[in-house]
């Protein structure tokens, strides 16, 4: 299957997906089981960062699909160059590696999601609706490891740090409510929710709403529910 080959127009999906992987068969499975879930297109696949971000500038995908470990550019440094460009662009990391190093680094990039390939097709499906609807998702098997290391690099933060109304954004952030559904639950516009979740990162030092997320539930601040949205 060719790096830049784009997916059939038979359908008319709503969630433009580029996959970034550098194994060829991954690629191919990964791609039948999106698709046929009815309402995802995969428009190209790159077999290296490089070229991934090539087809990102020119597809300007819904949401990237990256493996970490590619050839010339990792999914961690395409995920931080998405960030700088397209800022609405929804990232999740498909990966085989739970390292803790690769974890906190992609959330650290702004990745929207961690899964792990261990995954059923079912979830990565899910996570990639989740991700494209501005949701945070974590894989369960690095929840742990990531709750642990941002509790310890960020022990010194006081609660008192975040107003009322900031850990309300960022409770219903836990729950899976995207900007829109917060705004409406708050009665706020979602550009004010975006202000405050800005001003939440400032405090807490992070780089994406999983860290800030994590980040709170990890010093017992909030806690995390089930996806409400």
């Amino acid at each position: 299957m060719n790096d830049f080959q784009q997916a059939g127009q038979s359908s008319d999906p709503s969630i433009r997906v580029l996959l970034a992987d550098d194994h060829a068969v991954v690629r191919a499975g990964i791609r039948q089981f999106l698709e046929r879930s009815g309402d995802i297109q995969v428009v190209g696949e790159a077999s290296d960062g490089e070229r991934a971000r090539g087809m990102i500038a020119q597809f300007k995908p819904d949401v990237a699909v990256l493996d970490i470990r590619m050839p010339h550019l990792s999914g961690i440094e395409v995920t931080r160059w998405i960030r700088t460009l397209y800022r609405d662009m929804g990232v999740l990391i498909l990966t085989a590696y739970d390292d803790e190093p690769y974890v906190l680094a992609a959330l650290q990039a702004g990745a929207n999601g961690y899964v792990l390939k261990t995954a059923s097709p079912a979830d990565i499906i899910q996570a990639v609706h989740d991700v494209y609807a501005g949701r945070s998702v974590l894989d369960p098997l690095v929840t742990r490891t990531v709750l642990g290391r941002l509790s310890s690099q960020h022990a010194q933060i006081p609660q008192q740090a975040l107003t009322e109304r900031e850990l309300e954004v960022l409770s219903l952030a836990a729950k899976g409510f995207t900007n829109k559904a917060i705004g409406v639950q708050l009665y706020i516009s979602d550009r004010t929710v975006q202000g405050h979740l800005s001003k939440i990162y400032g405090k807490l030092d992070v780089s994406s709403r999983t860290e800030a997320v994590m980040h709170a539930v990890s010093q017992g601040w909030i806690e995390a529910g089930a996806n409400e949205a």
